[in-house]
């Protein structure tokens, strides 16, 4: 496998992995999410991707959504604390139309009021039906905690009362600010040559003019661990317990990342589930996350259990996190680990769009993509004692903060 690589004058990087597939993937990710918001601008970078396929100096809107989604292609994007990311599938050969368009909204977007108005009420829709969602939801209260008084902390989509306040003033200033070329990544994956890949591309984005980052983000500080319980409409209790992690830069995330698939992730026979599903019957949905950040991250294990369970629930949830910490896992157990890890990154590869996306955000990250054989590789490097020390690390039960969704009745 192999990464083709270039960096436009104005800063804009570019990294491309043939495919001979019908399907073209490409992907345009901003190294701009909800923590470079100032006070006051809650919301802002994901009203952004909102509204950026509003129209532009030469589309208006329905030619915007027209454009690829007339010749059957999928066109998306999504808002992170860090990122903002616009993406496209379509038949390889619509690659110069892909482009173009892409090029138009991030550049030429005139975000016309009537528009940003309409678009207020749909994301305040938006925030109200997450409301709905206590299991969603906890999740992003949970990372106010832990992050407490920092942009890290804040909802992705903003309050009502926030939203309300954007105007067409703020949104330019923001994409002056910070949609800074040498922090956009262009990937792709599919059937077309490198060489015509950067001829597109710079026809479309190299008249873009350089627009350097010159500021830093703001750094976080640790905060004590909380523990906070709050009585809601609920039919079940919701829990997470976590703590703060490693960052992208530090050399324990792979650890970390294996630890907590063991502990939580997809598979059915993951050692939450065991313990507290299939042994006990107490919980229907539970599950490990791993966020890393910039220069810190999360981690968090989130239970949906019957009311009235949740200490049994805990008490088993902190055996199994004990276990980890004063034990090094056995051979078969290491080689059980890492084989169940690697198998289901190398279910993930079988995606194209997903690889494009991995390809974009490494880019972003780390100014290179390493190949799936060398992910493969450092995750077979890994050894018990690097394993237990990330466990020390991140699971002790008195640096665990915890949040609570608990049924008023009781």
């Amino acid at each position: 496998m192999q990464y083709y690589f270039h960096t436009l004058p104005n800063g804009i990087r570019i990294v491309h992995r043939n495919s001979d597939r019908l399907v073209g993937h490409l992907v345009i990710m901003v190294n701009t999410g909800s923590r470079d918001e100032l006070a006051g601008e809650e919301g802002l970078a994901h009203f952004i991707e909102h509204v950026i396929f509003k129209g532009t100096n030469k589309r208006r809107l329905h030619q915007v959504l027209g454009n690829l989604e007339n010749i059957g292609a999928d066109l998306n994007a999504y808002t992170t604390k860090e990122e903002t990311c616009i993406h496209a599938s379509f038949l390889s050969s619509y690659y110069p139309k892909a482009i173009d368009l892409f090029a138009d909204i991030l550049f030429n977007s005139t975000f016309p009021e009537k528009e940003i108005a309409k678009e207020k009420d749909v994301v305040l829709d938006e925030i109200n039906s997450y409301k709905d969602s206590p299991s969603e939801l906890i999740f992003d209260e949970f990372e106010e905690m832990l992050f407490s008084g920092h942009p890290l902390g804040r909802s992705i989509l903003g309050s009502p009362s926030s939203v309300r306040k954007i105007s067409r003033k703020k949104i330019i200033s923001f994409l002056g600010n910070h949609y800074n070329t040498d922090q956009i990544v262009i990937s792709s994956v599919g059937n077309i040559t490198f060489s015509r890949l950067v001829k597109l591309i710079t026809a479309s984005f190299g008249p873009v003019e350089a627009n350097l980052r010159t500021h830093a983000r703001q750094e976080f500080n640790p905060m004590p661990p909380k523990q906070l319980i709050q009585s809601r409409r609920v039919f079940q209790t919701h829990c997470i317990i976590g703590n703060l992690a490693f960052s992208y830069a530090d050399s324990r995330r792979t650890a970390l990342a294996l630890l907590t698939n063991l502990l939580g992730g997809p598979a059915m026979n993951s050692r939450l589930s065991m313990a507290l599903r299939e042994r006990h019957g107490l919980s229907y949905n539970i599950e490990s996350v791993y966020t890393p950040y910039a220069e810190t991250g999360s981690f968090m294990i989130y239970l949906g259990i019957d009311n009235g369970s949740l200490e049994r629930a805990l008490n088993l949830v902190n055996k199994e996190l004990k276990k980890l910490m004063d034990n090094n896992l056995g051979v078969m157990q290491l080689h059980t680990a890492k084989q169940q890890f690697i198998g289901q990154l190398a279910i993930s590869f079988e995606s194209n769009l997903n690889d494009a996306l991995s390809m974009a955000k490494s880019l972003l990250v780390y100014d290179t993509v390493d190949t799936h054989e060398v992910l493969i590789s450092k995750i077979n490097a890994l050894t018990v004692e690097q394993i237990r020390e990330a466990a020390l690390q991140v699971f002790r039960a008195e640096n665990m903060s915890m949040l609570v969704y608990k049924n008023r009745k009781q």
